[in-house]
């Protein structure tokens, strides 16, 4: 059996290292802190965006960084998140190349 991974974060064109998508993860991910310790992998990546609880269940955001950043990030979202976490499922859309981070930090919306 081998070992799950996140998602593939696509090559952007040359000259645009950071990289930008929204997210949606299913699963069991409210009621477990997954906000907090996504906040505290997002800042240790130093990746910026935001994250929210929403009514259906999932959790939304947005994350923006460095193309390794957020390979890593996407990839501890799926294979380990926060303790009693379940994630079934992560959509990734909306991907963006630019040259410039747009977030400074990273926010826990409500």
């Amino acid at each position: 059996m081998g070992v799950a991974t996140g998602p593939r974060v696509p090559d952007g064109p040359d000259g645009n290292p950071i990289v930008s998508v929204e997210y949606e993860l299913f699963g069991l991910v409210q009621g477990v802190f997954f906000q907090k310790y996504a906040k505290e992998v997002a800042e240790q990546l130093s990746i910026g965006g935001w994250i929210k609880n929403t009514k259906q269940g999932t959790i939304v955001g947005r994350l923006q960084g460095l193309k390794n950043s957020l390979q890593q990030m996407l990839e501890w979202m799926v294979t380990e998140g926060s303790p009693g976490s379940r994630v079934e499922k992560l959509d990734l859309s909306k991907w963006e190349f630019t040259a410039m981070q747009d977030f400074k930090n990273f926010s826990i919306r409500f």
